[in-house]
């Protein structure tokens, strides 16, 4: 668990940056949001609530990339329901950087665990529960691992299955031993390696 002082640091890194980098990603926000406004003919931003620090849900703000659905929250990269320009905003993580606001009200940070769909981080009992003392992140060692996430689950024959018993599992160890392990250089390192795409 992060110390005050960590705490103190981590916010500081996530407001200036996120400060200093809305200005930069406003015009890919906004025709990121007219593109998807066109393709889907609803609002091009998308909300959906998701486990925060301690476990507080609040919404999470994307530009939407896939067309109106109910049913499972794991997506393919041969998902049907992702539209045209939504495939280029996800390959080039643009549909996620409404999120800065996100970081700018405290209920995200720039680094950390992916926010979750209730029903798994929420969920998480003893040492596990470590995941939830952070701000949930736009990226974090685990989104780096698993940055091909949707092109992995489209090659197994139940992707809402493998997702539970594998990935996700398997994402909670790699989160734990972030929090435990937590520096500032830890979090620029993170933050380089998911600009240059490594």
């Amino acid at each position: 668990m992060l110390s005050p002082w960590q705490r103190f640091q981590k916010r500081a890194l996530d407001l200036s940056l996120s400060l200093l980098l809305l200005p930069i990603a406003l015009p890919l926000i906004l025709i990121g949001w007219i593109a998807a406004a066109w393709e889907t003919k609803e609002n091009g931003f998308y909300s959906q609530i998701r486990i925060g620090k301690r476990g507080k849900p609040f919404k999470l703000l994307k530009i939407k990339t896939m067309k109106s659905h109910k049913g499972t929250t794991v997506t393919t990269a041969c998902d049907p329901r992702i539209t045209r320009s939504g495939r280029i905003m996800r390959r080039l993580k643009i549909d996620e950087l409404p999120q800065l606001f996100n970081v700018i009200k405290g209920e995200m940070s720039l680094v950390g665990p992916r926010p979750d769909v209730p029903g798994f981080a929420d969920k998480l009992t003893g040492e596990d529960r470590i995941v939830l003392s952070v701000p949930p992140g736009i990226t974090g060692p685990a989104s780096l691992k698993y940055k091909d996430e949707e092109e992995i689950l489209a090659k197994v024959e139940n992707p809402e299955k493998y997702n539970q018993e594998v990935i996700w599992p398997d994402k909670v160890k790699i989160n734990k031993e972030y929090i435990k392990n937590w520096s500032l250089t830890r979090d620029l390192i993170i933050l380089w390696q998911t600009v240059k795409g490594s």
